[in-house]
């Protein structure tokens, strides 16, 4: 069976109401990495891997949530919603958003499950609040548009789960396009969307299988190293600088003797990439595939180089796509530290590239990559 198919199943083996069916995707982000608190842009697609939801009201004040992919169950009255541990928060923190906001559902019955692999860094719980927070606003006619949505999702992974996120993983999830990217400006939540045709070309995701433990404090070093050479630059230049994005990396060059080398660095990244994520939506309205590949490389080399979120088993899967001219563009994708590199291939050359990639890799590294073919999709929706 489908994965769909088994959560229709296992909400009917649970549960006596009948449900409504929402695919909530995963998403990828081409390029504009690490700069979504840095004022930037960045440019997520939905994709077509995600989580099925079946969900029904009750007619109850209580919340039954089965979890297919874990085989683990939960029920909760409503005016006893707390924060529990690993999967629950997820669900839970949705209910809690919306009880902090005084949104009002009724009780439910709720199965789900997916196929995004774990550990990809393929937004599995921003899909986990995006559809389950779509579907109750479907079966409870919440009157809320996709952008409030996203920023209420958002709030969720904040609040019971406690991960300080970024609006990216939720506003893809709810505001994907099939064929399409999205590019986000981070500060005002405006978007575009622009054309990603593929033709001849397909995106692959390549897993390291590993991720280092250093991840988390790295990046709020980065993030202080940032704020620093921000400030120290918004003094220098003067003006009415209040962003990012008003700083060339022409002026962070000027003003290198001001800015330790770390913190030099990490002002150059920042401002090159979101040069870069600007320049990407203009290649894409021409159609230009291979020039946004050249881009997705120079921004691996600013992550692996100036930012310093790579690690040896990302640079060299990267190392590998560039020996092949049919690999347009490679680069880590994500916070870094392992995690996926994400590829453009010809598709008539993509098995045989890959073979050799990874044989390469398990040669290298004693690890089996895992590969995933991934196409775009539409945000969240209901299967009807």
């Amino acid at each position: 069976m489908s994965v769909k198919q088994d959560v229709i199943a296992a909400f009917k083996d649970s549960f006596k109401t009948t449900p409504k069916v929402f695919f909530a995707p995963g998403r990828i982000n081409l390029i504009g990495e690490h700069i979504d608190y840095n004022h930037g842009y960045v440019m997520p697609a939905a994709i077509d891997k995600g989580i099925w939801f079946a969900v029904a009201a009750n007619n109850t004040n209580t919340v039954n949530f089965v979890s297919v992919d874990l085989k683990d169950s939960y029920s909760v009255t409503l005016d006893a919603v707390q924060k529990q541990d690993s999967w629950k928060n997820y669900v839970l923190g949705v209910l809690h958003v919306l009880e902090e906001n005084n949104i009002k559902v009724g009780g439910f019955d709720c199965a789900f499950g997916g196929n995004l692999p774990v550990g990809a860094g393929l937004s599995s719980s921003a899909a986990v609040e995006g559809g389950l927070i779509y579907a109750l606003t479907t079966i409870f006619d919440l009157k809320l548009n996709r952008i409030e949505l996203a920023k209420l999702a958002q709030k969720a992974e904040h609040g019971y789960p406690g991960v300080k996120c970024g609006i990216m993983d939720q506003f893809a999830n709810l505001n994907g396009k099939k064929d399409h990217v999205i590019l986000l400006d981070c500060v005002t939540l405006d978007y575009q969307l622009f054309p990603l045709q593929l033709n001849d070309y397909a995106i692959y995701l390549i897993n390291t299988k590993v991720h280092h433990s250093l991840a988390s404090g790295e990046y709020n070093k980065r993030r202080h190293d940032c704020e620093e050479g921000f400030a120290i630059l918004q003094k220098k230049l003067g003006g009415n600088i209040t962003s990012w994005r008003q700083i060339t990396s022409d002026q962070v060059v000027l003003n290198k003797e001001f800015l330790s080398d770390r913190v030099f660095d990490r002002c150059l990244f920042v401002t090159q990439e979101i040069g870069r994520t600007q320049a990407a939506g203009e290649l894409l309205k021409q159609n230009n595939l291979k020039a946004f590949g050249s881009l997705m490389y120079q921004t691996h080399e600013g992550l692996s180089k100036l930012y310093e979120v790579s690690c040896p088993e990302l640079d060299f899967l990267v190392d590998q796509a560039k020996q092949f001219p049919e690999v347009i563009g490679s680069r880590v994708m994500g916070g870094g530290f392992g995690g996926c590199t994400i590829n453009i291939i010809e598709k008539a050359k993509a098995d045989a590239i890959i073979a050799t990639i990874t044989s390469a890799y398990q040669k290298q590294f004693n690890i089996t990559p895992e590969v995933y073919e991934v196409a775009t999709s539409d945000g969240t929706y209901e299967i009807l």
